[in-house]
C-alpha cells in the first residue's frame, strides 16, 4: 500500500512540453543591499533569561529576509548603547572603538548603515521590548531615529521570540519586505514512529505535532485562510482525504468517493472548493468538490495517472497538475473545467510537485533534467514563456517547494545532509537554511 502510493504521488504524474532556455525568473539584487548592525539585546528586572531566544529571533528574522547585508558581530565597537539619549551628541568625524558615537558604527571596521539598539524589562507581569531602529549616516538623534516602538508579550520564550518577530517586521515594513510572522509552515515527519502532520514557524521554532492517526499522513494542503489543512491518510487502509481545523484539531466532515485511492488534495483561493486526484474511475483524474467532499465532478479525462493538482491562487481559473499522458511524468496546465490543456515542461526528465508562486505567474516545481531518474533539483517557470531557473544543483535530492506568502522564499524538501529535512531558501537558491532535524521530514507547505 505505502510503495503503491508513493509511485503514485512521485512517479505517478507524467506529461511532456516544449523545450525552453535557462533564464533568470525571479532576481534577488544583493549589490545595493543596505548593512544594518544587530547586537545582542540586555534585559532587565527579571528578563534576562529569555534574551538568547530573543535575539536569536530577531537576528535571524533580519538575516533570513535576503533584504539586508548582515555586519559580524565581531567588528561592533565595545560599547553597544541600549537607548538613544545613550549615545553622545553632537555626533562628530572620525571614529573610536567606544561605540557611543553614532559615527563609530557609520565608519570602519563596522561601516554599516543602520543599527537596531533596546532592551526588555518585565513590567506589572508583561514582557516589554523598548526597540529603536537609527540611520547611522545621520549626525544627529533627531534625524537617525527611524523607528522608537514598545512591544509587549509573555515573559517566557515564547513571548520573547512573538516581541522580536514584532520588532523585526516593523523594520521589514520600513524597507518594504513583508513579514513571515504569523505564517505556518505544514510538513510530514516520522519522528514518533509514523508519518504524521507537523507544524512548524518559518525560522523552524515552535514544531507541534497536529495529528496521532498512528499511520501513513502525507500532502498536507492549508486553506487560504490558514484555518484548515487537507491531507492525505492511510488511517482506514487505502489513502484517503481529511481536513482538520489548524486551530484545534478536530476533524471536518469530508466525502471520499469510493477509490481505492483519493490523495493530493489543494484547496481553491476562496477556500470553497478542493481538488484533488482520485481512482474512482479507474485511473487517477482530478476532480473538484465541495468542501465536504460533496457537489464533485472529474475535471481532467485521460487514460494516464493525474496527481497533485494546484490552483492558481491569483486567478482560480488555471489548475497545475503531474500527468503521465505523454510518457515519463510531466507537468500540465488546464482550465478549471478541464479546457485548455497545456503541457508545461519539456519533456526531458520527470517533473513534479508544481506551486504557484502568490502572483499567479511563476510555478516551482521539481526536476531531474540533467540527473538520473529519480534525482530531483528545485527549478521555477515562468508560465507564460516556459522560461525557466535552476535553484538547486545535485546537492541530494530536492522536493516538495512551496511558495511563502511574500514570494520571496521556498520552502522545499531534501536528503542533502543523507536524511530527507525541511530547509528554507531566498526565491534565487541562496541563504538556504535547514528547518528540521528529527527524523525524516518531507513535503512542506507554507500558510498563505
Amino acid at each position: 500500500m505505502k510503495k503503491f502510493y508513493l509511485s503514485i504521488a512521485l512517479l505517478s504524474a507524467l506529461a511532456a512540453l516544449v523545450a525552453q532556455e535557462p533564464s533568470v525568473i525571479i532576481k534577488i539584487t544583493r549589490g545595493d543591499m543596505p548593512k544594518i548592525a544587530v547586537p545582542d539585546f540586555r534585559g532587565t528586572g527579571g528578563a534576562e533569561t529569555q534574551m538568547g531566544a530573543f535575539n536569536d529571533t530577531l537576528f535571524r528574522d533580519l538575516q533570513n529576509s535576503g533584504l539586508f547585508d548582515m555586519v559580524a558581530k565581531s567588528m561592533y565597537p565595545l560599547q553597544v548603547p541600549q537607548r538613544p539619549e545613550d549615545f553622545r551628541q553632537p555626533s562628530r568625524a572620525g571614529a573610536s572603538s567606544g561605540g557611543l558615537w553614532l559615527s563609530d558604527w557609520a565608519s570602519p571596521p563596522v561601516q554599516t548603515n543602520y543599527l537596531t539598539i533596546g532592551y526588555t524589562a518585565v513590567q506589572n507581569g508583561t514582557l516589554v521590548l523598548y526597540g529603536w531602529l537609527l540611520d547611522v549616516s545621520q549626525p544627529n538623534l533627531a534625524n537617525a531615529q527611524i523607528l522608537g516602538k514598545r512591544y509587549f508579550g509573555s515573559v517566557d520564550e515564547t513571548g520573547a521570540r512573538k516581541v522580536a518577530h514584532e520588532f523585526a517586521a516593523d523594520i521589514l515594513q520600513h524597507f518594504g519586505g513583508k513579514s513571515l510572522f504569523g505564517t505556518k509552515i505544514y510538513f510530514v515527519s516520522d519522528r514518533t514512529g509514523n508519518k504524521e502532520i507537523w507544524s512548524m514557524d518559518p525560522d523552524g521554532s515552535n514544531q507541534k505535532r497536529l495529528t496521532s492517526f498512528n499511520s501513513i499522513s502525507i500532502m498536507p494542503a492549508v486553506s487560504p485562510d490558514g484555518t484548515k489543512l487537507a491531507f492525505t491518510s492511510y488511517v482506514r487502509g487505502n489513502p484517503a482525504i481529511y481536513i482538520i481545523s489548524t486551530d484545534t484539531g478536530r476533524r471536518l466532515y469530508f466525502y471520499n468517493q469510493v477509490a481505492s485511492m483519493n490523495a493530493t488534495p489543494d484547496f481553491t483561493p476562496d477556500g470553497q472548493h478542493i481538488l484533488y486526484s482520485s481512482t474512482a474511475s479507474g485511473y487517477a483524474q482530478i476532480y473538484i468538490a465541495d468542501l465536504d467532499g460533496k457537489n464533485l465532478r472529474r475535471i481532467s479525462s485521460s487514460r494516464a495517472i493525474e496527481v497533485e493538482p494546484k490552483v492558481n491562487p491569483k486567478t482560480g481559473n488555471e489548475v497545475v497538475f503531474v500527468s503521465g499522458r505523454s510518457g515519463p511524468q510531466q507537468i500540465f496546465k488546464m482550465n478549471v473545467d478541464g479546457m485548455g490543456v497545456e503541457r508545461l515542461t519539456n519533456g526531458e526528465g520527470e517533473a513534479s510537485n508544481p506551486s504557484w508562486h502568490p502572483d499567479g505567474q511563476i510555478i516551482a516545481y521539481s526536476w531531474t533534467r540533467g540527473y538520473a531518474t529519480g534525482n530531483f533539483n528545485i527549478f521555477l517557470m515562468d508560465v507564460a514563456t516556459r522560461h525557466f531557473d535552476q535553484l538547486t544543483h545535485g546537492e541530494g535530492r530536492n522536493e516538495n517547494p512551496s511558495w511563502a506568502p511574500d514570494g520571496r522564499h521556498l520552502v522545499f524538501m531534501s536528503n542533502r545532509g543523507g536524511v530527507s529535512q525541511i530547509y528554507t531558501m531566498l526565491a534565487d537558491g541562496s541563504n538556504v537554511h535547514q528547518l528540521t532535524t528529527q527524523g525524516r521530514n518531507q513535503t512542506p507547505v507554507w500558510s498563505r
